[in-house]
C-alpha cells in the first residue's frame, strides 16, 4: 500500500485534523443521522461525520434545532458510528443540556461518549460555556467548539443573518475563539460570519477552523448533507451549494413505483416466486 493510501485509510483523530491544518490540507465535514447514509459519506472519504442536531429540522421535521433530546441525539448517533470505520465522529449536545450547569453538562456528555460510541462532542458558545466545556475536558472527552451564528440561541438572536458584522461582536467572536482554544477544544465550527474575520481567526489560532458561510479562509467546511444533497429545497442561503437534485430523483422514482403497481406492472414473472 502506498503512502497515500495508507493516509486515505488511516483513521481520522482530533490530533489528525491539527495536523492537516498545519499542513494546509482542508478538512471535508458533513452531517449524517443514520447508518445507511454515514456508511455512504464514510466510505465517500469524508474526514469528519458530525451528528448534528439538525436532525431536529431534517428528521423530525421541527423548525429550529432546540426540541430534539438528548435521548434523540443518542439514538442517531448509535446509527451513525455502526457505519462509520474512518471519518471522526462528532456529536452535538442538544440544547438545554449544558447551558448554565456544568454538572448536567458533563452528565449529558458521559451518556452521549458511553451510549453512542463517539468520539467527540460538539457545543456552541464561547465565555458563556467555558465552565461547562472546561468539566467535560477534564473527563477526557474532546471537544469542537461552534460560534458564529449558533443556531440553539436562534430565540435570542431572532434571525439566521450573518453575525459579527458589527466590531463589538467580532471583537467578543475573536476573543471566544481564542478562549476555547486554551481551554482545550480541538477545533471550531464558524458559523455564517463575514469571510475576512473567519479568515483572521483561522490564521490566528493554531487548532483547526471549520466554516460554514464562513469563506474559504478557513480550513475545512461542513454542510447538512440534506441541504447539499436537494432534499431540503426550500432552504437555499447563499453559502449552499447543491450537489445533486437527490429529492427530485427520489420523488420520481416513487411516482414510477406507484405507476407500476396501479398498472399491474410490478412485480413481473421474474419478481415473484
Amino acid at each position: 500500500m502506498s503512502t497515500a493510501q495508507a493516509e486515505n485509510t488511516r483513521k481520522v483523530t482530533t490530533s489528525r485534523l491539527t495536523e492537516m491544518k498545519h499542513r494546509g490540507e482542508k478538512i471535508s465535514m458533513l452531517t449524517a443521522y443514520d447508518y445507511t447514509s454515514a456508511k455512504l459519506v464514510d466510505e465517500a472519504g469524508m474526514d469528519v461525520i458530525l451528528v448534528g442536531d439538525s436532525a431536529s429540522n431534517v428528521m423530525a421535521g421541527n423548525v429550529t434545532t432546540l426540541p430534539i433530546t438528548l435521548d434523540q441525539m443518542i439514538y442517531h448517533a448509535k446509527s451513525v458510528m455502526k457505519g462509520v470505520k474512518r471519518a471522526l465522529v462528532v456529536v452535538d449536545l442538544p440544547f438545554g443540556t449544558y447551558q448554565g450547569n456544568s454538572k448536567e453538562a458533563l452528565a449529558s456528555a458521559i451518556r452521549v461518549m458511553k451510549e453512542s460510541h463517539a468520539e467527540a462532542l460538539k457545543l456552541e458558545g464561547g465565555a458563556e460555556i467555558a465552565e461547562s466545556i472546561q468539566r467535560i475536558l477534564c473527563a477526557g472527552i474532546p471537544v469542537m467548539g461552534h460560534l458564529g451564528l449558533t443556531p440553539q440561541s436562534i430565540n435570542k438572536f431572532g434571525t439566521y443573518s450573518v453575525r459579527a458584522k458589527e466590531e463589538a461582536e467580532a471583537k467578543k467572536l475573536i476573543e471566544d475563539a481564542k478562549l476555547l482554544e486554551d481551554i482545550g477544544c480541538f477545533a471550531i465550527v464558524l458559523e455564517k460570519i463575514p469571510a475576512k474575520l473567519a479568515e483572521k481567526v483561522a490564521r490566528e489560532l493554531t487548532i483547526p477552523v471549520i466554516g460554514i458561510g464562513a469563506g474559504g479562509g478557513v480550513d475545512g467546511q461542513v454542510l447538512v448533507m440534506h441541504d447539499m444533497l436537494g432534499m431540503t429545497m426550500g432552504f437555499s442561503p447563499r453559502f449552499l451549494r447543491r450537489y445533486a437534485n437527490v429529492g427530485e430523483i427520489m420523488t420520481d422514482a416513487f411516482r414510477h413505483y406507484i405507476s407500476d403497481v396501479k398498472t399491474g406492472d410490478f412485480p413481473n414473472e421474474k419478481e415473484q416466486y
